[in-house]
């Protein structure tokens, strides 16, 4: 079957509570594992809560990585969902594993967009960075 795109939602549990509170180390991270998992950046945006916690987003041509963290739990909540056949979103699931310093991943992975035996037309990225 056919589909549009792979969205990975992930619970990444006993992660390195610094690493989880680092907005700036959290961006780097992301970026990192969309380059790693072969997408193409397009844009980021990451907000640092008080008293701790991160949210953010990377646009990726392909789609996007977000993310929001609980480091007093030691818990990411992550999506990775990828368009095409070039981008694999394990990969950058993974790197975000080692990156976050988790002790446990569960994850899902679902197919969006069936199109039950239709042709997928693959698109290039047309963004220049």
């Amino acid at each position: 079957m056919s589909t549009l795109g792979r969205h990975i939602l992930a619970e990444f549990y006993e992660c390195d509570a610094q690493v989880l509170n680092n907005v700036e180390q959290i961006e780097m991270n992301m970026k990192r594992a969309a380059l790693e998992c072969g997408a193409t950046i397009v844009s980021s945006t990451f907000h640092a809560f008080n008293p701790h916690g991160v949210s953010g987003v990377v646009v990726i041509a392909e789609s996007h990585l977000a993310i929001h963290t609980w480091p007093e739990y030691g818990y990411a909540a992550v999506d990775v969902f990828t368009c095409g056949e070039t981008v694999d979103p394990a990969v950058a699931n993974e790197a975000l594993k080692e990156y976050l310093g988790a002790g446990k991943v569960i994850s899902t992975e679902v197919r969006r967009g069936e199109l039950n035996g239709q042709r997928v037309i693959q698109h290039k990225p047309a963004i220049a960075i």
